[in-house]
This record gives structure tokens, sequence and C-alpha cells, in this order.
């Protein structure tokens, strides 16, 4: 049994799908295959053309902040320990945005921008969740 306080994903369809590829520490996406349209939250159809015609592709895993929140009181027990932690939406190369955190960085030096990297933490021997790390050349935010 773990000791992982927090929520976890709901390992659902094609959510499901989502998540064991991240506990395979791969960061995947959906694709159409016919309009190349990136997108997540992972769904059946395309939001771009409605094409039924998609696979999993590999994202670079590399992406930026886009947006962030700090949270100062915690909402769930499991997260009480964290606060203050930032709540951070990350813009992929792949053009699809993932809410997500940032490690190694207190809320106050992030920005928009900021180039970041994929790491994986297994949280439990079920789930692992993708997080991201400043790129080292801005590590010294």
């Amino acid at each position: 049994m773990s000791d992982y306080a927090k929520p976890l994903p709901r390992g659902e369809d094609v959510n499901g799908e989502f998540y064991q590829f991240c506990k395979q520490h791969e960061l995947r996406f959906q694709r159409c295959q016919d309009c190349g349209a990136w997108r997540h939250i992972p769904r059946e159809s395309c939001a771009a053309c409605g094409s039924f015609n998609w696979r999993w592709e590999r994202s670079s895993g590399q992406g930026q902040v886009f947006s962030w929140t700090v949270i100062h009181r915690a909402m769930h027990p499991g997260f009480a320990p964290d606060v203050p932690y930032a709540t951070v939406v990350i813009e992929l190369a792949e053009g699809v945005r993932l809410v997500s955190q940032v490690l190694d960085l207190a809320p106050e030096q992030l920005r928009v921008g900021l180039p970041v990297e994929v790491v994986f933490d297994d949280v439990t021997p079920e789930v692992t969740l993708p997080k991201f790390r400043p790129l080292p050349q801005s590590a010294g935010v």
C-alpha cells in the first residue's frame, strides 16, 4: 500500500491509455491522422475535423510555462504539506496544454515562457504522473 495521500487520476478509457504511457515514462498525445491536429484531453474524435482516425504519438516532452496559479490553502488534506504550491499550465511544443507542476522551482520564480521538460513521478506502484523541470539553460531563473 502506498502512502501517497493525494487524489489520483482515473484510469478509464482513453484517459487510462494516456496514463499507461506515463507509467512507461513516455509522454504521448493523440494526433489526428486526417488533419494532423494534436489533442489533449484524450477523446474519441478530433475537434478540428471530426475524424475518428487517430493514434498516440510521442511528444518531445519540451514546452513552456503558459500560466499558473499559486495555491495558499489546500482544498484536499493531501496537499496541505505543499502549500504554497503552483498549479501550472504547460504548453508543449506540439501545441497541447497540460496542467501539471514544475519541480525544483519556487512559485515566485515562475514566468510565462519559462522552458521546461517532462519528468515522470512514480507516485504509486500503479500511477506515474508527468511533471516538469526547468530546462538547464533556464535554471538560474
